[in-house]
This record gives structure tokens, sequence and C-alpha cells, in this order.
């Protein structure tokens, strides 16, 4: 019995009564089908005469009912000693991936509890010696029960003749796609799907963060390490579905989703060609940036109180027992030494590790853990800005970032010292302010395509102000091209309080 003689209610193994064909493609039809003896819905994989490779999908699908973990669309039946050979597999009810993006991109926390999901059931699946190899944004599904389904699992490879040197490598690429299009709704992978392809920039897919801001830099991080099987951060390639699962752990995520309510997969009848009217889903809500963290300024004025009274006190105390005892054994009381000593001008010393500024569309990270490398007085470490592809302006995605130093009180900032990258071409500004926003700070220096990594920027006009920014608004390429990136290795300010 052939594949194209088949219609709706043809019987298979005298058990599974074709209903409606869903898909046909490359040789092998998916059809929805009843099991009449177990009376339940089943797919059906029926194949075309002379199919090169059914012996081989057989084998995979037996291969693959082996595996009990309920993430993975479950095979019950596959047989090729027939006349017609068939794969019997589990009925899937619910929204692919592709569907839930036509909402538009989801929220990181969501986005990130999916994929952990397929990371850790593709990890149960290579224990078992099995890979999927083929993962695209139709095998993921969202179940109107709930769940997570990962389809295909080892048919789609077999079936499509797809074999490769690495699969743990191959399905981390594959995982590393997923949640790139989760959260761009962009497909970074070769195999054609609905979704629209991601740019590219020389020849291979951009980071998620240039596609669409406010991706969280720890999950931009995590796809490149696993999609370009690199070092990104200092942190090694992820080249198996276990070491996603196992650095997704790390990372903020929330299940279940908030799905619309989920139809069957649509069919195409041939007993019928009368439309089929659905309720559109209720929209969802749209995606809104994390909070920033707030700046514990209270504790650090607080600080600041405290040091300056008992500054105070020592002073007042040192004068009195000048008082009593009078002058000492060296004559009259020598000037005091100033900190910067010729220059006229006081160091001003920031209150704690200076903070990120990266607004919307940033996410206002922008690796806020390492500002007070830019104040630990060491020539060797730094604060960085992220890389960017493309364009020294940030990729075209923002206007700048920088740091923001917190004095603890009004100052007059009159010179900054800053010892940036030794890449040329960096332009940035200084800016003052009494609040920690740069739509209220006024900017006092700037200097474009910067040469030479030590910057030393007079201040002619100065302006009082608590916080002190220091902006980056281009950026000097890395060493190897292709990407930008800024450094501040140091910042000195000096001025008056």
């Amino acid at each position: 019995m052939s594949t194209f003689m088949i219609e709706p209610g043809t019987r298979l193994a005298g058990r599974y009564r074709l209903e409606d064909r869903v898909r046909e493609a490359g040789g092998c039809t998916l059809w929805k089908a009843t099991d009449e003896t177990l009376a339940r819905p089943v797919a059906v994989r029926t194949f075309d005469e002379g199919f090169p490779r059914i012996h081989q999908v057989v084998t995979a699908a037996r291969a693959a009912s082996r595996l009990t973990d309920s993430r993975i669309s479950q095979v019950f039946d596959a047989d090729d000693t027939a006349g017609q050979a068939y794969v019997v597999e589990e009925w899937v009810v619910g929204e692919s991936l592709t569907d839930l993006l036509a909402h538009g991109p989801l929220e990181p926390e969501r986005a990130a509890g999916l994929i952990s999901e397929v990371a850790e059931s593709l990890t149960v699946a290579h224990a078992a010696g099995l890979a999927h190899l083929c993962l695209s944004p139709n095998d993921l599904r969202w179940t109107s029960g709930g769940a997570v389904k990962l389809t295909g699992l080892g048919v789609d490879a077999a079936l499509h003749g797809v074999t490769v040197e690495n699969p743990a490598a191959s399905d981390a690429q594959g995982i590393a796609a997923l949640l790139y299009a989760a959260l761009t709704g962009h497909w970074p992978g070769e195999r054609e799907t609905p979704l629209p392809p991601a740019p590219l920039f020389e020849g291979r897919p951009c980071a998620p963060r240039q596609v669409r801001a406010g991706v969280p830099t720890t999950l931009d991080t995590l796809i490149c390490r696993a999609l370009f099987q690199e070092e990104r951060r200092g942190q090694p390639p992820l080249s198996s579905p276990a070491a996603i699962a196992e650095a997704l752990t790390e990372v903020p995520r929330s299940i279940p989703l908030p799905i619309a309510p989920a139809a069957a997969p649509s069919v195409r009848r041939r007993t019928s060609t009368a439309p089929q009217h659905m309720a559109p889903p209720p929209a969802q809500q749209p995606y809104q940036e994390p909070p920033r963290r707030s700046r514990p300024l209270l504790g650090r004025a607080l600080i600041a109180l405290v040091v300056v009274l008992v500054m105070a006190a020592i002073g007042l105390g040192g004068w009195a027992i000048g008082r009593a005892v009078g002058p000492t054994m060296g004559g009259s009381p020598s000037a005091s030494a100033s900190p910067t000593a010729g220059s006229g001008l006081a160091a001003l010393t920031p209150v704690g590790a200076p903070e990120a500024h990266d607004p919307p569309p940033g996410d206002g990270a922008e690796n806020n853990e390492d500002g007070g490398l830019a104040v630990d007085d060491s020539r060797t470490t730094a604060w960085r800005t992220q890389s960017y592809r493309g364009d020294p302006r940030f990729g075209n995605l923002k206007d700048g970032v920088g740091l923001i130093f917190d004095m603890g009180k009004p100052v007059t900032v009159r010179e900054a010292d800053l010892l940036l990258g030794s890449q040329p071409g960096t332009s940035l500004q200084v800016m003052v302010g009494d609040s920690p926003e740069a739509d209220a700070m006024q900017p006092v220096a700037k200097r474009s395509g910067v040469a030479q990594p030590q910057v030393k920027l007079p201040i002619d006009n100065p302006q009082e102000g608590r916080y002190v920014l220091v902006w980056f608004t281009e950026l000097p390429p890395k060493a190897g091209g292709g990407e930008y990136q800024a450094e501040l290795f140091d910042a000195k300010f000096r001025g008056s309080s």
C-alpha cells in the first residue's frame, strides 16, 4: 500500500484510523488519527512509496520510545515490516514557540523557563544516547495542560538524513537558537522556519542584544557561548544540553506561562473546504523592562555624615589641645598639605563603587558588578562596556552608557583624569548633577576620538553637584576588529567641596 492512495478512514495495523492530513513534506505525511483500541487521538507518520530512509526513521522512533521523560512527546508504535510503514506518536495539543511569538518576543524570565525545560529534557535524552539534531520553533510546544513538550526527537533527524560528528554540541546550538528566537522573535539557525531570520554581521547572526534592546546580559552571553561555541566574558563555550541546563539554573525564570487557550493544530481536510473560525487569543501584556536597581542613597549619605562628624571632632580636639599645650618643638605650625600638592585642587573621592548607567532601551546592567574596578587604584583592572557589533555607536542600539560616581555631597569638579584602554577612538563626556539620572545632569567636558589611554579633562565652566557621570558616546574597536568596546581602568576627579 502506498501513501498517496491512503485516504481519511484508512486503518493501519487494524487499530489506527487516519482522520485528518496535517501536513506533507519530503516524502512523509503527518496525520491526526485515532487509536481505536485505546480510544485516544494519536499522530501517525506515513511514507511515500520509495522513500529512502524508512528503516532509519522507524529505528530512530523505536529508540525514542524507550524514553519516559514527560517533556518529550512519546512514541507509541513503529513498524516497517508490513506493506505500509508507519510511526505512531503522542498527539500534542498546544501552541508551538512559533505560535507564541506571533504575539511578540517573550519576557526574559518566561523564555528562560521554557528553554530550561528543553535543555533538561535533552539532557535526559543524551544520557540515553539519543539526540534531536533538528530543533526548530515548531518542535517546542506549550500544551493546553500547561506543560512543555518537545517533538521530533531522533525522528526528524532520520527523516532529513541529518548526521553530525558532535551531537551534544549540535543540540546545544539548537537550544541556544530556541532561546534566541524566544527573546528576539528571529531565528538564527540555518533551517527555514516561519520566523524571520536573524540579521547577520560578517556572515553570522548578530548577538541577541543587538537585535532587541533589553535582552539581559546573562542570557545574551549564555546564547553566544552555545550558539557560536566560543568563549564569552571569560566563560567557556556551552557544548551540551547539560551545560546549558546548568547555566540556566543561575538565571531567573518563570513557569508557567500565561498562554491563551490552545487549539488543536490546524489540519487540511479533504472532506470539507469550509473555513474554520477561531476566537483570537487574548492579547498578552507588552514586555516591560525589569525595574532598575535602586541606589542606597540614604545609607551612603549617613555614612558620609558620620565621617564628616568624626573628622570635625578630631579637628576640634586637636585645636583645643594645641591651645592648651602651646606651640610644638618645631616652632610655628606648618600649613596643611593639599592632597594634590601644587595644583590647588583637592582629590574628590566617591562614596562606594560607581554604578553603571544604561538607560532604556538598555537593561540597566552594562557590567554593573565591575564598576568598582574603575576606582581600585589598579592599572590592570577595568570596568568595560559590553561588546557591540556593526557600529561604534553601540551597534546603533542606544545613545551611550557610562559610570555614575556618587560623591556623597555636592562638589565642584574642576578636573577629570581618566585611564582608558589602549585602542584609540573613544568619545566621551563628563557630566555633573544633583540627581543620578543623565537627563538631570549638565555636561562639563567632552572629548572625541581619543587617541591616547591617559585623558586629562580640565573643566573650564564647573558645575556643582553630588553625582559625576563618565558617559561614553562612541566606542573604540576591539583588537581583531568587528566589535566595539570601551574600557575604563581608572577615574580620578579633583576640585572642591
